[in-house]
Formats: C-alpha cells, sequence, structure tokens
C-alpha cells in the first residue's frame, strides 16, 4: 500500500491542480458575488468532489485506464507527472487547461514511444466528448435560462426573497456541480492507476467500499487540497469569462455544468440508454471549463450579448491544443530518458484485465474484510460529544462576548457623553473668545470710522480755510500761488496711502497661497509686479488698476505687458486665466 501512493503521488499532484485549475469553475462566481463566504463554498464543493468520486467514479475510471492499459507503475507515474507539470506551466501562464487532454494526451505520447495499436474508437470517444460536451453545455445552459427568466417574471418574487432563494439555489448548485466534478474528472487523478489499488474491502455499516473506491477516495482528497491550497486572493484575476455572472446566471451556468458531468460519467444511464437501444453517452472526463464557457456563451446568444470576450475563446482553443500536445511530447521525452539513460525497460502489455462495473461491487467477497462499523459509530459519538462541547463552550463565549459588548457600549456611550459635554464647554468657550474678539474688531473699526472722520473734517476745514483765505486776497499772483498749494494738498491727499497700504495687507490675507506661491515661482517680480498681479486677480479693470496704482491706464497695459513676459507666458495664454488658475 506505501508503495502504490509513492506511485500515484503524480497522479495525486495532478489532482491538486485539478481542484486549483476548476474549483473557480464551480464556485468562483459565488464567492465573488459574495453570496457565499469562500470557506463555506469550498466546504461544499470538497465534500461533494469526495461523494462524486467515491461512489460514481467508476466510469470515466474505466474508460481512461483501458486507454492506455499501462500495468508498470513507473509508466504509469511518469505519464501522470509529464500531464501534471503541462497543467501546471498552462496554469501558471493562465491559459485555459483541462487535464483530461493533458492525460490522453500522454497516454497517446506512451503509446506511439512503444509503437502500440492505438485504439481509434476510443480515442475518437474522447475527441467527440470534448467538442460535444461545451455544445451541450450552450444548450442545456440555454434551456435553463430562459426557463429561470420566465418563472421570475411570472412569479414576481421580490428582491429580498429572490436573493435568499437563489442563494439557497447556489447551494445545490454547488454541490451537485462538485458532485459531477469528482465523478467526471476522478478518472483523470487515478485512471491509469487502477492496478494499484489497494487488495482491501471497508465495511461502514451503512454503506461499504473496495480496493478501487478506496483508491477514488485519496484521488478526491487530493482534489480537496488543490481546492483549499487556491489563492482565492488573485481569484479576480483568473480571467476565464465566468466571475462576472450576475446571481442568476451563475445558477444556470452551475446546473449546466452538474448536467453535462452528470451525461458524461453515469454509468446508471448509460446502462438504461444501452439497455433501451439508445445510444448512450460515452464515460469520458471532459473539461468543467469548456462546459461553463459553453453555458455563458449561450447566455449570451439569449440575452443578445457578448459575455465573452473573443480572446478567451482564443484562449480555450489554443489550450485545447497545447495541452494533449504538449503532454503527449513530454511524455515521449521523458520515456526515451527513462528507457535510453536508465536502461528501464519499456514495454507494453496488452491487458485485457480492466474490471467491469459488476466485479467492483463483487470485491467485497474476494478480498480482506476491515469491518469498521464499531469504530465508525465510536467516531460519530465522538464527533457528536465533541460538536455539542464545542457549541456549549461557544455558547458561554458569545454570553460573556455579549455581555462584554453591553458594558462596552455603556462605556462607550459614558465616553462619548463626557466627550460631548467637554465639547459643548469648549465650545462655549470659543464662541464666547469669537464675540469677544468680534467686538474688539468693531470697537476698533468704530474708532477708526471715527478717526478718519475727525481726519476728514480736519482736512476739509482747512482746504476751507486755505480757499477763504484765497478769495480774500487782492493779489492775483498770491491767489494763484495759494490754489496751487491747496491743489497739491487735494492731491497729495487723493493718494491715501494708509488706505492703499490696508487694502493691499487684506487682499495678500485672503489669497495667501496665491501670493506664497507667487513669490517662489516668480521670484523676480517688483513691488509693483506683485500688486498688478492681485488686483488682476480680483478680476479689476484696467482703469480701476490705474486708479488704485495711481498710474495712467496705458502704464498699467504696459506693466501687464512686461509682467506677461516676466512668466514666460506664450501668446496664446491670457495673463488673467494664468493668475486666476495659479
Amino acid at each position: 500500500m506505501t508503495f502504490a501512493l509513492l506511485y500515484i503521488v503524480s497522479g495525486l499532484y495532478l489532482g491538486s491542480l485539478l481542484g486549483t485549475n476548476d474549483s473557480v469553475n464551480v464556485f468562483g462566481s459565488t464567492v465573488n458575488l459574495k453570496m457565499l463566504n469562500f470557506k463555506t463554498a469550498a466546504f461544499i464543493a470538497s465534500l461533494f468532489i469526495i461523494l462524486g468520486a467515491v461512489f460514481q467514479g467508476e466510469g470515466t475510471t474505466q474508460t481512461i485506464h483501458s486507454l492506455g492499459n499501462i500495468s508498470e507503475p513507473v509508466i504509469a507515474f511518469s505519464v501522470a507527472l509529464c500531464a501534471a507539470l503541462v497543467v501546471l506551466i498552462m496554469i501558471k501562464i493562465k491559459l485555459p487547461v483541462s487535464t483530461s487532454q493533458a492525460i490522453v494526451g500522454g497516454m497517446m505520447g506512451w503509446s506511439i514511444f512503444i509503437h502500440a495499436t492505438t485504439d481509434w474508437n476510443l480515442l475518437s470517444k474522447f475527441i467527440l466528448s470534448w467538442i460535444f460536451a461545451p455544445i451541450i453545455g450552450m444548450i442545456v445552459g440555454i434551456l435553463f435560462f430562459i426557463s429561470m427568466r420566465w418563472f421570475l417574471k411570472r412569479s414576481r418574487i421580490h428582491l429580498i426573497k429572490l436573493n435568499s432563494y437563489l442563494r439557497i439555489a447556489m447551494i445545490f448548485a454547488i454541490a451537485f456541480a462538485a458532485f459531477g466534478l469528482g465523478a467526471n474528472n476522478i478518472g483523470n487523478v487515478v485512471g491509469i492507476f487502477l492496478n494499484l489499488s489497494p487488495d482491501m474491502y471497508i465495511d461502514f455499516g451503512f454503506f461499504s467500499i473496495g480496493g478501487i473506491q478506496i483508491l477514488f477516495l485519496i484521488g478526491g482528497i487530493s482534489i480537496v487540497i488543490g481546492v483549499y491550497s487556491y489563492n482565492w486572493q488573485s481569484v479576480s484575476d483568473k480571467g476565464n469569462g465566468i466571475l462576472s455572472l450576475a446571481p442568476e446566471t451563475t445558477v444556470v451556468v452551475l446546473a449546466a455544468q452538474a448536467v453535462v458531468l452528470f451525461l458524461f460519467s453515469s454509468s446508471w444511464l448509460s446502462n438504461l440508454l444501452s439497455s433501451s437501444g439508445l445510444p448512450s453517452f460515452p464515460l469520458v472526463p471532459v473539461s468543467s471549463t469548456q462546459i461553463a464557457l459553453g453555458a455563458v456563451i449561450g447566455i449570451g446568444f439569449v440575452k443578445g450579448a457578448r459575455e465573452i470576450e473573443a480572446k478567451t475563446l482564443a484562449g480555450i482553443g489554443l489550450g485545447w491544443i497545447t495541452a494533449p500536445i504538449g503532454a503527449g511530447l513530454l511524455t515521449y521525452f521523458i520515456l526515451f530518458i527513462i528507457h535510453t539513460v536508465f536502461q528501464f525497460p519499456v514495454s507494453h502489455e496488452n491487458l485485457q484485465t480492466v474490471i467491469k462495473q459488476p466485479e467492483i461491487q463483487n470485491l467485497a467477497y474476494h478480498t480482506p474484510k476491515l469491518n469498521m462499523v464499531l469504530p465508525g459509530i465510536l467516531f460519530l459519538s465522538s464527533i457528536m460529544i465533541l460538536t455539542l462541547i464545542y457549541l456549549f463552550f461557544r455558547q458561554q463565549k458569545l454570553r460573556l462576548k455579549a455581555e462584554k459588548d453591553i458594558l462596552l457600549q455603556q462605556n462607550q456611550l459614558f465616553q462619548s457623553e463626557k466627550a460631548m459635554n467637554e465639547l459643548e464647554m469648549r465650545t462655549f468657550a470659543i464662541e464666547n473668545e469669537s464675540l469677544n474678539l468680534k467686538l474688539q474688531a468693531k470697537r476698533k473699526e468704530f474708532m477708526d470710522i471715527a478717526l478718519n472722520i475727525s481726519e476728514q473734517i480736519s482736512f476739509l476745514e482747512k482746504i476751507s480755510s486755505g480757499i477763504n483765505d484765497a478769495i480774500k486776497t487782492t493779489d492775483n499772483e498770491e491767489r494763484i500761488h495759494r490754489l496751487t498749494k491747496l491743489s497739491l494738498i487735494i492731491k497729495q491727499k487723493m493718494s491715501f496711502p494708509q488706505e492703499k497700504k490696508e487694502f493691499y495687507l487684506q487682499i495678500e490675507e485672503i489669497h495667501k497661497d496665491f501670493h506664497l506661491k507667487l513669490k517662489t515661482s516668480f521670484p523676480d517680480l517688483t513691488n509693483l509686479e506683485k500688486r498688478l498681479a492681485g488686483l488682476l486677480r480680483l478680476n479689476l479693470s484696467t482703469k480701476e488698476i490705474s486708479t488704485l496704482l495711481n498710474i495712467s491706464p496705458k502704464s498699467v497695459e504696459v506693466a501687464r505687458y512686461r509682467l506677461k513676459k516676466k512668466m514666460n507666458l506664450d501668446k496664446d495664454k491670457t495673463l488673467n486665466n494664468f493668475i486666476n488658475n495659479l
């Protein structure tokens, strides 16, 4: 048994890669839509993958085994290893790959190397299934989608209830699709190792499994390991065109996968159709990725939209060709090295010992029997007791956590009220301080107004007195002299130096960031040019600027031109827009 496990380790590695590659097809959209979390979806999928592999994996496994009839464990190990390496490489380069095509390509490489006669009838079943599986998936997807859309329109279910129903439907769909994946693809994992199945029979009371089913169980566990080793954080980057589906479409795609995988793996259905004289589906492994993509394409036809990009379809086609050819060439090369370098005898025995389904059931009467009824009961009882203990302590933990949360909430409420009171007191203090500052500012403003009025009255009284003196003067030259002096005083007063100074200080205070950036970007500007830039930012006219700067409008235009030149502005850029955006 130990040596057999060593031989089938390459097949188990292929199984883990199958789980990694195909798990996204089973529950990727569900997790991406946040209808289920990864742990829940992976547990459901893993359980039913194992059940499908153990209880319905014989059909495809027998077909894979009969294609190569590899009796030498070393050769079987090499073929599975080559298929696994090809699958790994294609996963790494993000190219869609089918493990079925890879393992069949590896067995074809083995057959070509030993010059064995190829069973073209059986090989044609594989090739036709690869072609028709996505087509059937498309047809089933179209029928399911039309039926679901018709049902949803007629039922008029409320959106909240519909979301709940879809979540339940997804759980069942994941279970059935995972069951079909395990049943259909377990042959890729352990099909060529069928001769290494342990000579053992285990009775669990309610059911029993033979050596071949034990091999299926080990292979199913390897697929589950691949499911859980998948880096789910990169699921959105996988790019298989399925992850962005709506919930209704996701259920349809999963159901289509489940149906098609069942058709190509059910021995019961195949026997029923054959006994009825009808053509049966070949029991061969097919690609769940290709089935899912076929269903998505069919849904796109119904919706009148392209659900999958042409690039994705091209990748599927490339993988469809690359996987079997690459696995076949690599197998041929590895066998050549084994035979030439290590002198290992590579031969073919045309074995006719493929075990049929009835014989699997009869193994219980010809192999050692291991009674696991009592250990199984003890195991289940232990599980139940541990579960009850876990639930009890979990309930206690939840109760303590709830009490702790209540205390934390009360403490947070107290702290919030305390902080609110402190904030209100601080707000009152700030408001009082703000009112005090405003009062002081108003007082200063009133004092400035009063002082300005007083200064204006004094100035006007001085001008009035001077005019009266000029009127009384009889000497004409003296009158002109006094009037000229008064005119000069008035012009000096009209410059408003103090008011302009305060005006420019307020402008700089309001547009502090602008003046700082102006000074940093253009350090060579003069004070006059800086003031001109500030006045232009206020969108003042040339006449208004000339009055404030006490220069002529023409001088303002010249100053604008020089400022634009210093700022190195192009002719098509206006100075005002540049300054407003600075």
